[in-house]
């Protein structure tokens, strides 16, 4: 073989790992207060400080997230906790890798300023706006179980978090329930919060999620990623201000509405023994409630080889 088919053949060996070292990470994430790290991570182009490319998707609830990783359209998504474990019991080859936040009063059931409604008792017989499937629903379940109030003794409308406050301010909802930001939408044009979902020993974590084959071909980009996150994590620190305007202007709150939304959050990345704990809670209360067939292993579907990986090299 003479040097030029040398040359030639160690170019055609070496395109498609240049080819895949090339290709973006596929980000879902959304426009939730929840989402903070990873819409910092977006905007201050810190996962490209970490010398990894990303091609971030928005999304405005978990389930439209989970979707777009089921069907190939994404490498990486950010989900609740009910549609995270919802998620794993349909696809066997999905991994939980970490956490970037939780809070269990982030979850609040919403209505009118004028409502004559004061407990949750009275929404008995009521319209309750509620995005299904979500972590809102779950917590949602566990909260009316919790207080001896059967689901069917209320009207569940299914609404997407965006259309909740204008439903309710056109009288079309008696209530609703939703994460933030959308309950602080609502406080501006005006409503009160009746309750919040916390108080049932949850954290309601908010999770990351991938498909193992990606975990096995792009560990080195996902430990990027959360090295980008972990950047995020101490921006939210340092320069809080800046983070409460940059969130204000995703979500559409005001800056003050955000810095109380913001309060009701921690954010963390972490895959600890509490983050578990709540996943296996919700799990148990999903399986009892025959929303899923099967509790899932979190032993055999969490992995925390990317979320533990080196402090940043970056500058």
């Amino acid at each position: 073989m003479n040097l030029l088919s040398r040359m030639i053949l160690l170019l055609c060996c070496c395109l498609p790992i240049s080819a895949q070292a090339t290709e973006p990470l596929r980000f879902a994430y959304q426009d939730r207060i929840g989402d903070a790290l990873s819409i910092i991570a977006v905007k201050k182009n810190l996962f490209a400080a970490e010398g990894l490319q990303v091609k971030p998707l928005l999304f405005n609830n978990g389930p439209a997230c989970s979707e777009a990783l089921f069907t190939g359209a994404v490498d990486v998504a950010t989900m609740g906790d009910t549609t995270a474990v919802s998620a794993l019991t349909k696809v066997s080859d999905l991994r939980i890798i970490g956490s970037h936040g939780a809070g269990e009063s982030r979850h609040r059931i919403m209505v009118p300023a004028s409502s004559p409604l004061r407990q949750l008792a009275d929404l008995k017989g009521k319209r309750l706006g509620v995005k299904k499937g979500t972590s809102t629903h779950g917590g949602l379940l566990a909260l009316l179980k919790a207080k001896g109030i059967a689901i069917g003794d209320m009207k569940l409308v299914e609404l997407d978090p965006d259309t909740m406050p204008a439903a309710m301010a056109a009288g079309s909802l008696d209530a609703f329930v939703a994460s933030e930001p959308t309950p602080s939408l609502a406080e501006q044009q005006g409503a009160r919060e009746l309750t919040t979902l916390a108080g049932l020993g949850n954290s309601y974590p908010l999770l990351i999620v991938a498909k193992s084959a990606t975990l096995q071909k792009r560990e080195a980009d996902l430990q990027r990623f959360f090295r980008a996150l972990k950047r995020a994590e101490q921006f939210l620190v340092t320069h809080r201000n800046e983070a409460v305007l940059m969130l204000s202007k995703a979500t559409g709150l005001t800056p003050q509405m955000t810095r109380r939304a913001m309060q009701r959050h921690s954010y963390r990345l972490q895959l600890d023994q509490l983050t578990i704990s709540s996943l296996e809670q919700t799990a148990a209360f999903l399986h009892e409630q025959k929303k899923i067939k099967q509790v899932p292993k979190f032993a055999e579907v969490t992995d925390k080889r990317c979320i533990t990986s080196p402090k940043s090299t970056g500058k």
